[in-house]
């Protein structure tokens, strides 16, 4: 063998072996009736402010709009004007669980440039101390991406270095922060995200499971049960195999909840399995003929019925 197949099978190892140990670590998780689950389930509605694409009003007017619904909560992108978001926090009631890391796609950790690289690991600690401001317990972060110029094992590496680097500071203020599954060619499979979690060995890493993400290419619930008690927060969107195959990959996302593809029951029945109880945020497609609070209603009613179910 040599040096170059050598580094090759190396990185393999490097990567394979956490997963295999995780895989065969973890105990399987208790099952429960759905009928008891049921009863005792306690969940929040939460909205992600991003898909609320109303310029001309403020984020108070939104705030309102929300609360009004029936939402419990909202999540904010970092880098707000923090006294906006805390003066609409306080007057309307509503918690801010999570922030969304807002320079993860345009300054990736997993970019070639360490300059980049840099700037994505401020925008990271900037919403961690968002977060501890707005008295949220989390942070929303894509880890970066696989791309013709970043290889997967580069990605790996480069995100693991980095996230590492804002682990103190997310310990001292108690906030976690929590890698979501998004369409960024990186971390596919479940066994994998629980191993890349488990690398950092602080329970102050975690993740931010995305349902309508995985539909594509899996089953939620698996998922669900395979990353268990490292789910911090859960992003509620539908998405239709059917509008994929016709009309392209992302119009699969252009359907409402219990229309598509997503086995709400299954994923809710995983969810008490694993013993989750916090917020699922909605981050649902917007249909163009309903009014801002028409539709907020709507998505609240359904979430609703996702929580009963």
């Amino acid at each position: 063998m040599n040096r170059r197949d050598f580094l090759k099978s190396t990185a393999t190892v490097a990567i394979v072996a956490p997963l295999t140990l995780a895989a065969a670590e973890k105990p399987a998780a208790k099952t429960t009736t759905r009928s008891s689950s049921r009863q005792g389930r306690v969940m929040k509605k939460g909205f992600m402010l991003g898909t609320l694409r109303a310029p001309q009003l403020s984020l108070m007017e939104k705030a309102v709009l929300l609360r009004d619904a029936g939402f419990a909560g909202i999540e904010v992108p970092s880098a707000m004007t923090q006294a906006e978001v805390l003066a609409a926090r306080d007057a309307t009631g509503l918690e801010i669980p999570s922030v969304v890391i807002s320079t993860h796609w345009a300054k990736p950790l997993t970019d070639p440039n360490p300059a980049v690289r840099a700037v994505g690991l401020e925008g990271l600690l900037h919403g961690l101390r968002d977060a501890k401001a707005y008295g949220s317990s989390s942070v929303l972060l894509v880890p970066g991406a696989v791309t013709k110029q970043v290889s997967y094992a580069e990605a790996y590496a480069r995100s693991v270095a980095e996230i590492r680097k804002a682990i103190p500071l997310a310990e001292s203020l108690g906030v976690v922060i929590a890698i979501e599954n998004v369409w960024n060619h990186f971390l596919l499979s479940p066994l994998e995200a629980v191993a890349y979690v488990d690398s950092f060995k602080s329970p102050m890493v975690r993740w931010h499971f995305d349902v309508g993400n995985v539909v594509d290419t899996g089953w939620p619930e698996q998922w669900v049960r395979a990353l268990g008690p490292r789910i911090v927060k859960i992003h509620v969107k539908e998405f239709s195999r059917k509008l994929r195959d016709e009309k392209g990959q992302r119009s699969g996302f252009a359907i409402d909840l219990f229309d598509g593809d997503s086995d709400w029951p299954a994923v809710m029945s995983a969810l008490d399995d694993v013993g989750y109880s916090g917020w699922l945020i909605t981050e649902q497609y917007r249909p163009p003929d309903m009014t801002d609070a028409v539709w907020l209603a709507h998505l609240s009613e359904k979430l609703g019925k996702i929580i009963a179910a």
